[in-house]
């Protein structure tokens, strides 16, 4: 007879874990302990993986560069209302956030200091599934590309600003998981040899949250449909820390490239007039009194028959966290999943939840990321059912 493989909690190590997505986490990880149906019904992993890894049972911890308390955190960002999260105060005090390696600090020291720290939390959280979440603020296109090893990588490291990939290095040796759900490039060659050197899955880049999903799904059907796109208009105001930091725009480049090239892949085209000249157009503006509430506006002008123009317009008013928080969830139970059935390296299948799958060959079209997803559940739950 086969035994029962007993369950395990979920650990989220969160880089960044007092921004507006790490403390809108850090919430609905409590509510799923206490209230779970509040948050539960918003997970695409909602009926996955229950008795190996149950939804309700999970923890948060990590790091951010905040003084700030994760309350105050909470609070200052005005995501939720206090009535949404003042049963959960405890447990929020309970959250332990580590400092930030000192920037002073050679990277291969500030990577040795977050190996200290994983450890320390896997011992405070024994039995949990310890899996990395990359949110860091965009840096702009930092090319690590060309680096054979480790030693090169940290000899890179001494003359860029990429905090992300001392997070990724640190976790990746210590047998951790990795979702990068920033827009930065974590995701080079070292990275990868050393995640299936090590047994550890990793899976980015730049969640797929709002406005580019929805244009992702809007511009498959167009394809469907066989209407050609003559151009596409997007504009995304939003007004938390990651609107500011996205309006300069050295950091926001590598965004708005993973934005543009996403609707070219799709399509199997550019989006250009008769000179060649592109006619797709993608804009973030820095609009501080919409917060965390984000709006996205999209014009589409497309063609069909005769060349007759038809023109679409799409309005989102989007809650940023709010879209994001769950995904956040959703990817730490892929990845400590996909590591239990011994995946290591780039996960594509998971492009389902990325603007920009990290892939030589990835789904493009929605209708391709849903059923490789599809498929992937399958393939974990069979070999999940080996492994009892």
């Amino acid at each position: 007879m086969k035994s029962v493989q007993k369950s395990s909690p979920l650990l989220l190590l969160i880089a960044g874990a007092k921004g507006a997505v790490g403390s809108t986490v850090a919430v609905a990880g409590s509510a799923l302990q206490k209230d779970t149906e509040k948050v539960l019904p918003n997970l695409t992993t909602a009926d996955m993986f229950a008795e190996v890894l149950p939804a309700n049972q999970i923890f948060v911890a990590g790091w951010d560069s905040s003084d700030k308390s994760l309350i105050d955190s909470v609070l200052d960002h005005e995501v939720l209302n206090e009535k949404i999260w003042t049963g959960y105060k405890n447990d929020l005090e309970q959250i332990h956030i580590q400092e930030v390696p000192e920037s002073h600090l050679t990277p291969k020291a500030q990577v040795e200091k977050l190996q200290d720290d994983i450890r320390n939390f896997k011992k405070r959280y024994i039995g949990a599934k310890p899996v990395l979440i990359n949110l860091l603020p965009a840096c702009g296109d930092v090319d690590l590309s060309h680096c054979n090893n480790l030693s090169d990588l940290y000899d890179e490291l001494k003359s860029v600003t990429f905090p992300d990939m001392m997070y990724t290095i640190a976790a990746v040796t210590s047998g951790v998981p990795v979702v990068n759900f920033s827009s930065n490039s974590l995701e080079v060659p070292v990275i990868v040899n050393e995640a299936i050197k090590h047994n550890v899955p990793i899976s980015g880049k730049d969640g797929k949250t709002g406005q580019t999903y929805f244009k992702m799904v809007l511009a498959s059907a167009l394809k469907a449909r066989n209407l050609l796109v003559n151009g596409w208009y997007s504009l995304n105001i939003l007004g938390n820390q990651d609107g500011e930091n996205l309006s300069d725009p050295h950091k926001a480049s590598e965004k708005l490239r993973n934005k543009v090239d996403l609707l070219n892949e799709i399509l199997g085209y550019k989006v250009e007039d008769k000179n060649g000249n592109t006619t797709h157009k993608v804009h973030i503006d820095y609009y501080p009194p919409r917060g965390d509430s984000k709006e996205a506006y999209d014009v589409i002008d497309v063609s069909g028959i005769f060349g007759l123009q038809m023109s679409i317009r799409l309005n989102l008013l989007g809650r940023d966290s709010i879209l994001a928080a769950p995904l956040v969830i959703d990817l730490a139970r892929w990845m400590a999943i996909l590591q239990m059935t011994g995946r290591s390296g780039i996960v594509p299948e998971l492009g389902f939840y990325y603007k920009k799958s990290v892939s030589n060959h990835p789904s493009v079209t929605f209708q391709e990321e849903f059923a490789q997803l599809q498929k992937l559940y399958v393939e974990c739950n069979s070999k999940l059912g080996e492994r009892l």
